[in-house]
């Protein structure tokens, strides 16, 4: 997976938006207002944060060797995963998806409904 292909899949959940709210070698996508994804630019192979259930994080990094705990965010939340090693693309895109729905589950259940029903 290169960088486009995971900035559409990450664009193609309800409600997301991009910036560069840490500078640019940092693409963030939010979805209303919260983070759920980063993408390190400046890094060769690719890497990116994404929120992550503690347990679920911890297995993870201990069967994937490109798994590690959240680089500049907390470790115990968030993994850093470094694309094209040993994770392949359909666990990336659930990694993804993994994210997205933690953030958007700690939305109030009104920003939920308008989120899913827009």
């Amino acid at each position: 997976m290169n960088i486009e292909e995971l900035r559409i899949y990450a664009l193609s959940k309800p409600e997301v938006e991009e910036g560069f709210p840490f500078g640019e070698e940092t693409l963030v996508f939010k979805t209303a207002g919260k983070i759920f994804l980063l993408v390190g630019l400046n890094h060769e192979p690719l890497q990116f944060n994404a929120k992550c259930d503690p347990e679920r994080a911890i297995e993870l990094r201990e069967q994937y060797e490109s798994i590690i705990p959240g680089y500049h965010m907390n470790k115990l939340h968030w993994n850093t995963i470094t694309i094209n090693r040993d994770v392949s693309d359909t666990l990336i895109k659930q990694l993804i998806d993994h994210s997205y729905e933690l953030v958007f589950s700690s939305l109030p259940k009104k920003m939920q409904s308008d989120i899913f029903f827009h």
